[in-house]
């Protein structure tokens, strides 16, 4: 098969990622505490992992199987490390947005996070599948008005 065939085939399976994580359609979350930290304010670290939790989730519901959550290391936290379902692992960033904010979740991932994330990503497949294919996708979540959550899946965000 040519390296451009399997380039386009990839881009299609990441679009194909996305549309079936993201979806088309709004995602009610009914869980009280959920509601509460995005209506409140709650702590920063309270709406992060309800952030996550959404993702975590919704990835689940794709079909991605959940390897690790809020890792940490000396470079920082991955968020969320899943396995899709075709094999690769995803480096998960997932950036929940409050309503009225300004920046995206995605515009959030600058250089210097990306860097962060990459070492820290290495140091994960070192101490467990150092030969596995991956990606570093960002998983983006607004609430909106009427207190919905949409989730913006960006497989393949950055390498």
């Amino acid at each position: 098969m040519s390296e451009k065939r399997k380039a386009r085939e990839s881009v299609d399976d990441n679009r194909k990622a996305s549309e079936s994580v993201s979806g088309n359609r709004k995602a009610r979350e009914n869980v009280d505490d959920e509601r509460k930290a995005s209506e409140s304010g709650g702590s920063r670290k309270a709406r992060g992992d309800m952030g996550e939790e959404i993702a975590a989730r919704r990835l689940s519901e794709c079909g991605f199987v959940i390897l690790d959550r809020q890792w940490k290391c000396r470079y920082g936290e991955l968020d969320l490390i899943a396995r899709d379902p075709s094999g690769i692992i995803c480096f998960v960033e997932v950036k929940l947005r409050k309503r009225g904010g300004i920046a995206s979740g995605r515009e959030a991932v600058d250089g210097r996070k990306r860097e962060r994330l990459r070492k820290a990503a290495a140091l994960w497949l070192s101490e467990r599948d150092p030969d596995a294919l991956t990606r570093f996708d960002v998983a983006e979540i607004r609430a909106d008005p009427d207190g919905y959550f949409r989730l913006e899946y960006l497989p393949d965000a950055f390498s």
